[in-house]
């Protein structure tokens, strides 16, 4: 059921890429799709907490707005890459964040320089070259670029919710007070550069990508909490297959044999780096202590 849960949620996110691509290519513009990618969180999750007389008060708000920063910026950033590029070299950008996190802890968070984390970083990065080559066009380099800073990111709000379940904050208030920094970044975008989107099909794909974001979430969530974290942190790469299975069949998209090859190392690059820091907290969690830089095993993509 775990698997199920996680796939699920692989798949939603996947539909979440394809709903952005549709609203941007109506006209829908960059503050509108991040807006309706809060609101429908912001709206349940509201809800439910004004109904079981929960508190919205974090008991720190440091980790927070950290959380809340990297991870805005990384969304906009993720959304600007899959408006502009195909919608399996977007998303392998987007989900390079577990390798920023193990480059991070092999050279500045005190972690063991093993092969094996040295192999993960250095496959992984090559297998960012190998998606980007054949398939970005020379005008897209920028797009290209942004979401691979969007990814590394999404490390800096991956960690900063570590920190956040470290001390004790429920996951439901995380994600709202992200949620309305997610609204309220999209209505400062809109209040600068006007609401744009007319076309009735451009608003049911933001309606749609608001919904689909939402379902994901909280299937991701439901997956984390049901058994093995490093079981389900490995099949969140199951989205970059189903966004180029997606790619391929509604924009005809056919990535290069090395495009492939690049996701291959991505995804297999992203799975030694989970295991590994999976295995490095199982172990200091034996003798007592917690892993180098504070990581924890629980990898959940902001977006």
């Amino acid at each position: 059921m775990q698997s199920l849960w996680m796939l699920l949620a692989c798949a939603m996110f996947a539909m979440m890429g394809a709903f952005v691509k549709v609203a941007a290519d109506l006209g829908a513009t960059l503050p509108e799709v991040v807006l309706f990618r809060g609101i429908p969180s912001v709206l349940l999750l509201s809800f439910w907490a004004y109904s079981t007389r929960r508190t919205l008060r974090p008991t720190c708000w440091r980790p927070h707005i950290w959380r809340n920063v990297s991870g805005i910026v990384s969304m906009w950033m993720g959304f600007f890459a899959l408006s502009h590029l195909a919608l399996a070299t977007a998303v392998s950008l987007n989900y390079t964040a577990p390798l920023f996190i193990a480059g991070w802890l092999l050279f500045f968070g005190g972690a063991q320089r093993d092969p094996v984390r040295v192999l993960a970083v250095l496959a992984g990065f090559l297998g960012v070259l190998g998606v980007l080559r054949p398939s970005v066009e020379r005008d897209q380099w920028l797009a290209a670029l942004l979401g691979l800073c969007g990814g590394g990111l999404a490390a800096v709000a991956m960690m900063q919710i570590r920190q956040l379940g470290r001390i004790g904050e429920p996951e439901w208030r995380t994600v709202l007070l992200f949620s309305l920094g997610v609204c309220l970044s999209g209505l400062v975008g809109i209040s600068i550069q006007g609401w744009r989107t007319s076309d009735p099909l451009a608003l049911l794909a933001l309606t749609g990508l608001g919904l689909v974001g939402l379902v994901g979430q909280l299937t991701m969530t439901r997956a984390f909490g049901l058994g093995s974290t490093l079981l389900t942190a490995a099949l969140q790469y199951t989205t970059i297959i189903f966004a180029a299975l997606i790619g391929m069949l509604f924009w005809g998209d056919r990535p290069a044999p090395l495009a492939w090859a690049g996701m291959a190392l991505i995804i297999g690059s992203g799975l030694l780096s989970v295991w590994r820091t999976h295995t490095d907290s199982r172990t200091l969690h034996d003798r007592g202590g917690s892993p180098a830089g504070g990581s924890q095993t629980k990898e959940v993509n902001p977006s």
